[in-house]
């Protein structure tokens, strides 16, 4: 495809301001600032394995607690990406990816069908990990948000995400494997197949 497919979009309700632009065709540039210090973690890897480009900025009421700033993050990201994909024409449509991540063995697969729908099952232990913050980003991160972040975001996307921990023991390694399986799917799934010659992936003739 000619022409790079972006998209931007700012979001401000009195519980957070979220501003983000992402490339679909990048080179997985990640520029955003983000207090939560494993979220920042957890979008980076997203970017270099799907090969986006990212960049904005995340505030949110963290003195409340992570859940409104992961979900809202989730929300902006996937409506941007839904938004710089487009119609859909042209793309091999689904993807997937079996990662595995030392101990810890992950499955994502993804179908841009025009309807947002999740399966996530990391097998979490949903005890928050814990850090030491730097430059004032908090210190830990609630792993109970891990799923709202992806829900959010298949509902802005209008994929369907199916999201699973084939095995493993550590939560970081569970998380960063999903979000890691995750960009490699949709990275196969929006890459635009030659052999389609722009037609829409769907015998509706539109993806809705």
């Amino acid at each position: 495809m000619s022409t790079p497919r972006i998209a931007s979009l700012t979001r401000k309700t009195a519980e957070t301001e979220i501003t983000l632009e992402i490339n679909l065709d990048g080179s997985g540039k990640y520029e955003v600032e983000c207090p939560i210090g494993f979220l920042g973690h957890m979008l980076h890897a997203f970017c270099k394995h799907g090969l986006f480009d990212l960049k904005g900025s995340l505030k949110g009421d963290l003195e409340v607690d992570q859940h409104h700033l992961v979900e809202d993050t989730g929300i902006v990201l996937g409506q941007i990406f839904g938004q710089a994909l487009g119609d859909c024409a042209g793309i091999f449509r689904c993807g997937s990816c079996l990662y595995p991540m030392d101990e810890t063995l992950c499955r994502a697969a993804v179908d841009f069908g025009g309807r947002g729908y999740l399966v996530c099952q990391p097998e979490l232990s949903n005890i928050p990990l814990v850090s030491i913050g730097i430059n004032g980003q908090s210190s830990s991160f609630q792993t109970d948000t891990f799923v709202d972040f992806w829900q959010a975001f298949v509902m802005g996307a209008k994929c369907n995400l199916h999201l699973d921990t084939l095995r493993g023991r550590s939560d970081h390694h569970k998380m960063e494997g999903l979000f890691k399986a995750a960009a490699r799917a949709l990275r196969d799934a929006i890459t635009v197949d030659p052999r389609r010659q722009g037609a829409v992936p769907s015998t509706k003739g539109v993806i809705v």
